[in-house]
């Protein structure tokens, strides 16, 4: 019995853990009333200590995590001999692709509201999304004037700067600074590890969420995680099906139809897998069947497996638009500005765990002062979700290389024509 169950991936206790929560809170909320048990011994009590305690964790995680990971990923990256003219195209666009999918995200769940219904208006915590900040003062907050106050205070736009220009010398001065580049490296490694561990308690976190936000709210708390997922979904299909095969012809005028007929089958394998680094080898593969040449599709696959996520940057979007019409708020300009920073440069940071994505939230959550409660309710149906976000990924990187390929004459459309 208990090998069985050691076999269950951290993905289905996660799912466990979450039908279990929403029971045992619908339970409560219609059948015990005496408020010293429901109230005082399990929500505010038991329920808060392990949701909240979970939660702790993971914001314990978030400034050290993204301070080493940008770090490191800068200084790689920027020290790739292969980076011309070529790779600055490929991350232009991976860059262009994103914001439009922020955008899109924002949009679609300011039409749908999926946050309306889980009232928690009167909940008590810290926010910046109202102040009123100018642009000016926008840009100027974005400057870490002390990165270890920043770092000290959470401050995650002043520390992804720092950290990108840390990252930058690094590879720039190279031998020089070996020893650095070597212990932020380490330093990276261990709070992964760190997170690994962190996420193996993420059942009982989810549980005491779940339960005790389906406790106070009962069966109605459920219709916004269902309106959650059709914007995700939604914004992901208009991505996929609507804004790449736009591009696709709009700068190749290649038939989007016969790309998605050839590459369908990498599509499928990414949905069913939710890992981009494992379907980097059928990507290659597969546009190589489409006549993109395999030297810019072995730069360009890779690195966009690493900083291309689309599918993180609408999650990202659609869970802030879910939180802060679940609150009552409205987001004002510094807060829109904060949301698209972030996403634009959390994909070169995306470490290398499971539930990544829900890390990610972490950071643009305290960055734009939001509860972290919400992302708790949402680490349930996180897997799910990934299966959708991982096929915008990868098809992404591949559209994006086709794309650069073609312009840059590395591209046979004798091959991409055969049936």
């Amino acid at each position: 019995m208990i090998k069985q169950l050691s076999k269950i991936s951290l993905n289905n206790w996660i799912f466990i853990a979450m039908l279990l929560g929403f029971i045992v809170g619908l339970i409560l909320n219609i059948n015990v009333t005496d408020p010293f048990i429901k109230d005082t011994i399990l929500i505010d009590t038991i329920f808060n200590l392990g949701g909240t305690g979970f939660i702790d964790l993971m914001k314990m995680l978030v400034v050290p995590l993204v301070f080493c990971s940008i770090v490191v990923a800068t200084a790689n990256l920027t020290d790739n001999n292969k980076m011309g003219g070529i790779g600055i195209k490929i991350i232009a666009f991976y860059l262009a692709t994103t914001l439009i999918a922020v955008f899109l995200a924002l949009t679609i769940a300011g039409i749908i509201n999926p946050g309306d219904g889980l009232n928690m208006v009167g909940t008590q915590y810290t926010t910046n999304l109202t102040e009123n900040i100018t642009l000016t003062d926008t840009i100027l907050n974005m400057i870490p004037q002390n990165p270890i106050s920043s770092l000290a205070n959470g401050e995650m736009i002043p520390i992804i700067i720092f950290s990108l220009i840390v990252g930058f010398l690094l590879s720039k001065l190279k031998d020089e600074t070996k020893i650095v580049k070597q212990f932020f490296e380490q330093t990276n490694r261990v709070m992964i590890e760190m997170t690994t561990l962190v996420l193996k308690i993420a059942p009982i976190g989810v549980f005491c969420l779940m339960a005790k936000t389906f406790a106070t709210l009962g069966i109605s708390g459920l219709i916004p995680l269902f309106k959650f997922i059709i914007c995700l979904v939604l914004a992901i299909g208009v991505q996929l099906l609507i804004i790449y095969p736009i591009l696709l012809w709009a700068l190749t005028k290649l038939n989007p139809i016969q790309f998605y007929k050839k590459f369908y089958t990498v599509m499928l394998f990414a949905f069913s897998s939710t890992s981009s680094n494992a379907t980097i080898p059928l990507t290659l593969e597969k546009l190589s069947q489409i006549g993109v040449s395999q030297e810019v599709s072995s730069f360009s696959v890779p690195l966009g497996a690493t900083i291309n996520m689309d599918g993180n940057a609408i999650m990202q979007g659609c869970a802030v638009m879910f939180a802060t019409q679940a609150y009552g708020l409205d987001l004002g300009l510094s807060a829109f500005i904060t949301i698209i920073f972030i996403a634009f440069f959390v994909s070169i940071s995306a470490a290398g765990v499971p539930s990544a994505a829900m890390v990610s939230l972490n950071m643009l959550f305290v960055s734009v002062g939001l509860p972290l409660d919400i992302i708790g309710v949402l680490f349930g149906i996180d897997h799910f979700c990934d299966m959708f976000r991982t096929t915008l990924n990868v098809t992404g990187d591949a559209i994006c290389t086709t794309i650069v390929a073609y312009r840059n004459r590395a591209f046979d459309i004798n091959i991409f024509n055969e049936t």
